[in-house]
């Protein structure tokens, strides 16, 4: 059974997200501001959790940065339409997903399963010889596919490489003349510009934000490397 931890301040909110929710495979727990959450984390293995991000006491934001030192669940945001920039924010502090208020059932659920299955049948990090998956996004060599959140992207044949690349060696940090020889299978002359223009494009895909990337970090001085963020 999957345990459910629904933080938000207006008890309406949770109470429709409690009946959205209702499943026999479902444990659902109810907290309504950060310090609530945490509490509640630290008596009970939760699996998931649906945070606000505008709350009192503690807000969500600060909220997920405290999970994140700690725990490693699947945190979908419960945003309104105005909290982009926090939306961003809080995606790049760690949170998995988001959903935007007024909530569609529908897409509720459909978000809920998605990152219950990923956590709990398939982890993060290499998954088979062919898939891998890291954060919210799944490379499926096996039909090089990529998807982002659930969402199919479409790459160039190096760009695909790159991400295979880099997502087959999580949390190692790669040069450019590494990964140009990688992918291009020859003498690296003038890899630091050809990869670096990949890696811009790949990111502008992949990236919810290309400027503040969740994934494809850059190690000054080194090259770049892929966080596996939660650790399976």
């Amino acid at each position: 059974m999957a345990k459910i931890l629904i933080c938000d301040d207006e008890k309406d909110i949770v109470n429709a997200l409690k009946i959205y929710l209702n499943n026999p495979d479902y444990q659902l727990f109810e907290a309504y501001n950060g310090k609530e959450a945490l509490e509640i984390l630290k008596e009970n293995p939760i699996d998931l959790i649906l945070l606000d991000i505008m709350m009192p006491v503690m807000d969500g934001i600060e909220t997920l940065a405290r999970i994140r030192d700690s725990y490693n669940m699947p945190v979908i945001l419960l945003t309104a339409k105005s909290e982009d920039s926090d939306k961003v924010l809080g995606l790049n502090v760690g949170a998995d997903d988001y959903i935007t208020k007024p909530f569609n059932p529908l897409e509720v659920n459909a978000r809920v399963n998605s990152q219950l299955r990923r956590y709990l049948k398939l982890g993060s990090g290499v998954v088979t010889a062919e898939t891998y998956i890291i954060g919210g996004i799944e490379l499926d060599d096996g039909r090089k596919a990529v998807t982002v959140d659930g969402n199919p992207v479409s790459l160039t044949r190096k760009e695909y490489e790159i991400l295979k690349f880099l997502m087959s060696n999580p949390d190692r940090v790669f040069s450019p003349k590494q990964i140009y020889s990688s992918i291009w299978k020859e003498s690296p002359y003038g890899a630091e510009n050809t990869v670096a223009v990949h890696i811009r494009h790949l990111r502008e895909k992949i990236e919810i934000d290309p400027a503040q990337p969740r994934y494809i970090k850059v190690v000054f001085g080194q090259g770049y490397m892929i966080e596996k963020g939660r650790k399976i």
